[in-house]
């Protein structure tokens, strides 16, 4: 009796360790999935909606931008993209040019182009993006770009 209950035993843990074996991670998907939310991101400046534009953002995301310190938190990133949609931004371009990371996080590597709403071409660079996967969905959880184009100096 004692050896039928051990041989019970060890085939329904054989079988428990075998379901739980989950497919792989599919980095060409999440590399879609990071194109389609950085085309909602675009369509909310179009739309001039900073609270979209702050909701693609982590629970505890940061925007790190040159010359100002981080901003964190939903209503400081729903007031700073209000700021620059204020200011005439209209229009963010982004062209992904390599994802690398996991289940939970994945890193962009992407080109970004940023125009005024009349569609003139304000500013243009390279940005890299941690995204985290949280309740489902990539989130902006690291942001931070740079300008290719010439400081200017006085």
């Amino acid at each position: 009796m004692k050896k039928l209950l051990f041989s019970a035993f060890i085939a329904a843990s054989l079988f428990a360790c075998k379901s739980e074996t989950k497919a792989p991670f599919d980095l060409v998907n999440a590399k879609k999935e990071i194109e389609a939310a950085n085309k909602q991101i675009s369509e909310s400046m179009a739309k001039g909606d900073s609270v979209g534009l702050a909701e693609a953002y982590s629970t505890d995301g940061a925007l790190m931008l040159n010359n100002m310190p981080s901003v964190k938190g939903k209503e400081n990133l729903t007031k700073l993209w209000g700021s620059f949609i204020s200011a005439g931004m209209g229009g963010l371009e982004f062209s992904t040019l390599e994802v690398w990371g996991d289940e939970n996080y994945i890193t962009e590597e992407g080109l970004i182009v940023i125009k005024a709403k009349d569609g003139t071409q304000l500013d243009k660079g390279k940005y890299i993006v941690l995204w985290k996967k949280e309740n489902g969905k990539w989130k902006l959880h690291r942001d931070i770009s740079n300008s290719d184009l010439p400081a200017v100096t006085k």
